[in-house]
């Protein structure tokens, strides 16, 4: 039996979250928010939630000898968090954002040091994971290479897509996606992948090319597209302080309830309760445990 249920090899971020500003940042003009955190963030909030939902997960990320990386390895200690993948170097491995965030969306500035690539396939291989998430459209060959070892060794291959600037006719963009078993994308993202105009027509469009496409839209819930089916479920009613990585937490919401083998309604239901529980803090501190989670699902 392989040691993790899902790999991740993306890096940490140190989030500055500022919430409650009165306007979208722009030059010229001083705003102060109502609210601010520090918290860590990037891949460590997916990483964070699947391993609150008892999801086995194995972590590829570089850190080092600086402030930021120092206080996200406090946050994975103290969540126990499985850190025989980690790579710890003797310099700064600063990755660091400053999050701007709304009920309905988030924005970021970010800064992050050199890191050199690392063979992401020998961690396929080794460990045989039954899912990798990739956080990104990686149309190049890395990205391709990582698709084929994912299916090689029988394991199911999560894309998010991230906001990107690529579009279908990037050259590897619709390779890979016809390579991605499920791809986790958000409405605006959709709509600039595929130059569609509508929700819907954006997600039946990418199902043309992945088996399950699935949509998050905020406050709408999320939406999952297949070649002859559309499912709707409805996000969590909360009171939001933060959305910074709500779309992480989705994620691993989702991944958990279908390593389970739940209905795909269910992995919508699971998901979208760990996304919104996730808005009610600043950053992911309040994701939930499994059982937490179950609380909120009625019987039907």
């Amino acid at each position: 039996m392989s040691a993790y249920d899902v790999l991740l090899f993306d890096t940490y971020f140190c989030d500055l979250i500022v919430t409650g500003l009165p306007e979208l940042p722009r030059l010229g003009a001083d705003l102060f928010g109502t609210g601010m955190g520090i918290e860590a963030g990037g891949t460590f909030n997916t990483v964070r939630a699947l391993h609150r939902l008892g999801v086995r997960v194995g972590w590829t990320c570089d850190f080092g000898n600086d402030l930021f990386s120092q206080f996200v390895l406090s946050e994975v200690e103290k969540e126990g968090v499985d850190r025989s993948l980690l790579r710890i170097h003797d310099r700064p491995v600063r990755v660091f954002s400053l999050a701007f965030s709304y009920v309905n969306d988030r924005g970021f500035i970010s800064y992050m040091d050199r890191l050199e690539p690392v063979d992401r396939t020998r961690y396929v291989y080794e460990y045989r994971p039954k899912a990798v998430l990739l956080n990104a459209l990686e149309t190049d060959p890395s990205g391709m290479a990582l698709a084929k070892a994912v299916r090689e060794v029988g394991g199911t291959l999560f894309v998010d897509s991230q906001s990107t600037d690529k579009t279908l006719d990037t050259p590897g963009a619709v390779e890979l996606l016809r390579a991605t078993d499920v791809l986790m994308i958000n409405t605006s993202e959709a709509l600039a992948l595929t130059g569609e105009s509508d929700r819907d027509a954006a997600g039946k469009r990418l199902a043309e090319l992945t088996p399950l496409v699935v949509l998050k839209s905020g406050g709408d819930g999320a939406y999952a597209y297949t070649a002859d089916r559309v499912i709707h479920s409805p996000a969590l009613k909360v009171e939001v302080v933060d959305t910074t990585g709500a779309g992480d937490c989705f994620n691993a919401g989702f991944i958990a309830a279908h390593l389970r083998g739940e209905s795909l309604e269910m992995c919508l239901r699971l998901a979208n309760i760990c996304g919104g529980l996730s808005t009610t803090a600043h950053g992911t501190v309040t994701t939930p445990t499994l059982e937490e989670a179950l609380q909120y699902i009625q019987p039907v």
